[in-house]
């Protein structure tokens, strides 16, 4: 590769995609929704818990657990296949050029200009090559250099 100003060895894993669905998911309104749902969900199984058959518990719990446990599986399990897709070889590179993926089997350059923008999690920074594709890097492929490499990719960036 050439003389890049940041390189990483790319490692995406399902619970990386999972962690990045769930920073969307609960950093919108649907989350809020989520989150009013699950809330009153108790509230009603507190109340009525003792009032209702065995059917009615049971619908009760399913809807305890369907944004507290069935949609972070379902989500994970969607990750883990996008992260089987994903080649274990690659490689991406920037500098004042762009973006340069390289694999075993083939290379792609992104020009800056292309790119749509970048996000900061607590845990990662996604930088975004369409609204919904981009590149995942974890804080622990980052390592020390999250910040400044955030800084490089932001000025980059034509907002």
């Amino acid at each position: 590769m050439r003389d890049m100003k940041y390189k990483f060895n790319y490692q995406t894993t399902a619970f990386d995609i999972w962690q990045l669905s769930m920073y969307g998911v609960y950093g919108s309104m649907v989350g809020v929704c989520n989150i009013i749902f699950t809330v009153a969900m108790l509230l009603l199984t507190g109340r009525f818990w003792g009032d209702v058959n065995s059917l009615i518990k049971i619908l009760l719990i399913a809807g305890i657990c369907l944004f507290t446990v069935i949609q972070p599986i379902v989500v994970y399990i969607r990750g883990k296949r996008q992260a089987a897709t994903i080649p274990q070889d690659m490689e991406i590179g920037f500098d004042d050029n762009g973006i340069h993926v390289i694999t075993e089997k083939q290379s792609s350059d992104l020009k800056w200009n292309a790119i749509k923008g970048v996000l900061k999690k607590p845990s990662m920074i996604v930088i975004l090559s369409t609204d919904k594709h981009g590149f995942i890097l974890t804080n622990r492929v980052l390592g020390e250099k999250k910040e400044a490499f955030y800084d490089y990719v932001s000025s980059k960036i034509k907002k």
